[in-house]
This record gives C-alpha cells, structure tokens and sequence, in this order.
C-alpha cells in the first residue's frame, strides 16, 4: 500500500475542532467561562486558516512537482 501523502490543512482542522471542543467541555465543567457566541467565529477563522494552509501546501507541492523529471511524478509510467 502507498504511504499517504502529508497534509497540514487537515492538521488544523482536526486541532481547531478538538479546540473548540474543549473549550466547550471547559465551559460546561464550569473550568473556564467565556462568552459562548465567541466559539463560532473562533470556528471559522480556525477553517478560513486551514484553507489556507491547504492552499499554500498545494501551490508548493505543485512548484516542487514542475522541476522533477515527468517519470518521477508518476505521469509517464515506464
């Protein structure tokens, strides 16, 4: 089986939401109090950052990508 690839946005995402889980569980313990409207747009700077890790994980796989030999992409099979 091939190794998977590496992939840091999914890493962020997966810290963002166990994060905000926490948090939560934080709050319904009564360890730790903030406003609960503040755990949504904390949610989705978190995914706006995964984006963009994913889309600078992309763009520099890709620039990696064009200087290696086709054979060595897997496009040309030989």
């Amino acid at each position: 089986m091939r190794r998977h690839d590496f992939e840091p946005g999914k890493l962020v995402v997966g810290i963002v939401l166990l994060g905000g889980c926490l948090a939560y569980l934080a709050a319904v313990r009564g360890w730790w109090h903030f406003p609960s409207y503040l755990i949504l747009p904390a949610l989705a700077v978190g995914f706006c950052l995964a984006g963009l890790v994913s889309s600078l994980t992309y763009a520099v796989r890709r620039h990696r990508a064009r200087g290696t030999d086709p054979v060595e992409r897997g496009r040309v099979r030989g």
